[in-house]
């Protein structure tokens, strides 16, 4: 046996030299199109609320706070309800199909926006691009980890959260210039553009398998890696993988190969919603407006998307490089800090009344008011960078990896439901926190919110250092089977001697 490892070494090497990825890249970017429709329509709201709360705005569309609060959270009662749809549609259906469907209720949100002339229109194409939102992220991250290979998962697994903060980019910079009916219009043209793309791409090999379509599973996995790449090994591998799984029972989720990597999945989308990253996303305007920063809020919320857009890039640089652990540490410990900053400078008091006619204050009234005016615009400064390290914080860690650890650590016997699962809990958490920030800042200000967010990080700290496993440079069958035997969170290379004779 010992011979035969370093031959098996020398096979998988040779074949893996041998993998060409330029296909897999146009599979990839086909399906991440529908997360940039997800970070476009996510973040919607905040450049058109206030236009909607503007005096001038139309009356029939004119929003009160209550309103304003629904319009703002009700994309994620849709994602939570998209979420659902997408537990029954992987399995029936498979990921690369489910994909595709997310562009119906898409294209129809953004019609009922773009021609809204009532607030129920607005509702319900609000409510709808989230449904689409909930699909493609209960999908795309299963289906990209399903078609890569090991060593460009992790970078992989970043396109979904890099494409989803350009499309809010892209959003923040159109709402600089364009329209809320054309933001609208524009909105559905990536989501038609994908369901074309998507067409001519293959369905994830291991969704074939495990239907027994063994020849199309080889065809599809011979065009991702090409030509020349030799498909035994690794549809071996696969092939042994799904005749370990058998079709659980709800008893048999109590055991840890199922129970464990679904816990750890819904705890980090739950904790990744409890940060606080959706209500600031969805409120950003709105936010830095009641935060007094400087610049003019449109232009503060293209600044954080811009920074957010860069942070993910060298997220996705470092997965494979620094590890899914080191980088969720470093995203919390920004985040912990930047919302600590945020809950101080939030709660302030004001100064103490200074008697301006008391003798010798006014040889010093000139030189006062221009430190007063420096500290004021110092202070006005720090929420725009502290929101800044935030975002930036949480779109190195716990943004992206999230989304990759979900696709990797969740059996596949179980991952279409467990993903859909794992997404309703998520938006279900965003919905609630996303419409109780509006009455909690009206009521309390910005410190409560910022207050919990940062207990919130804390927590973010302790999940990642007792539950999250490292999953770096390992393939989905190795990860599996770390669940499987009940090992330590340290995943270790098998060695010969388990496998039994």
């Amino acid at each position: 046996m010992n011979e035969e490892t370093p031959l098996l070494h020398r096979r998988t090497a040779s074949s893996d030299s041998q993998i060409s990825n330029s296909r897999l890249y146009l599979a990839v970017f086909s399906a991440v199109l529908g997360n940039f429709n997800f970070g476009y329509s996510l973040v919607y709201s905040s450049p058109v609320l206030p236009k909607f709360k503007s005096p001038d705005a139309d009356p029939r569309l004119r929003m009160d706070t209550d309103q304003a609060a629904w319009f703002g959270s009700i994309y994620t009662l849709g994602a939570a309800a998209g979420g659902l749809g997408a537990m029954l549609l992987n399995d029936l259906i498979g990921r690369k199909m489910s994909i595709m469907m997310s562009a119906v209720p898409s294209s129809i949100g953004y019609m009922l926006m773009g021609g809204a002339v009532n607030l129920w229109m607005l509702l319900l194409g609000r409510f709808l691009t989230g449904v689409a939102g909930g699909m493609t992220a209960a999908s795309i991250p299963v289906y990209i980890s399903e078609i890569s290979h090991k060593k460009v998962r992790g970078a992989l697994g970043s396109c979904p959260q890099i494409t989803a903060v350009f499309g809010t980019l892209t959003l923040y910079a159109l709402g600089l210039v364009v329209p809320w009916r054309w933001l609208a219009v524009a909105g559905s043209v990536p989501a038609v553009l994908m369901v074309i793309l998507l067409a001519f791409m293959p369905s994830s090999p291991r969704r074939l398998l495990s239907l027994g379509q063994e020849q199309k599973a080889e065809k599809a996995l011979r065009w991702l890696r090409g030509s020349n790449y030799n498909t035994n090994i690794e549809l071996n591998a696969i092939q042994q993988s799904i005749k370990t799984q058998v079709k659980i029972t709800w008893s048999q989720l109590l055991t840890p190969i199922y129970y464990r990597p679904i816990l750890i999945s819904v705890g980090m989308r739950f904790l990744q919603q409890m940060t606080g990253i959706t209500p600031v996303l969805v409120y950003l305007e709105p936010i830095f407006a009641k935060s007094n920063v400087a610049l003019e809020p449109r232009y503060d919320a293209a600044i954080v998307g811009a920074v957010r857009l860069f942070s993910v890039a060298v997220a996705a640089s470092l997965m494979d490089k620094a590890g899914r652990k080191a980088l969720l540490y470093s995203s919390s410990m920004l985040m912990f800090l930047s919302s600590l900053t945020l809950t101080m400078i939030s709660h302030t008091t004001p100064c103490p009344a200074v008697n301006i006619t008391a003798p010798g204050y006014s040889s010093h009234a000139e030189l006062g008011n221009t430190l007063q005016a420096s500290q004021g615009t110092a202070v006005s400064v720090i929420p725009l960078i502290s929101t800044v390290v935030f975002i930036f914080g949480y779109a190195m860690g716990w943004g992206p990896i999230t989304w990759l650890l979900m696709s990797e650590v969740l059996p596949l016997v179980a991952r279409g439901v467990a993903s859909g699962l794992c997404v309703t809990v998520s938006w279900l958490t965003a919905f609630v926190l996303t419409h109780v920030f509006t009455l909690m800042v009206d009521t309390y200000g910005l410190y409560v919110p910022y207050l919990m967010f940062t207990v919130v990080c804390v927590l973010c700290l302790l999940f990642n250092a007792v539950c999250i496993p490292e999953t770096r440079n390992r393939s989905l069958e190795e990860i599996e089977n770390y669940f499987r035997t009940g090992r330590t969170f340290t995943i270790r290379q098998n060695h010969p001697g388990v496998v039994s004779s």
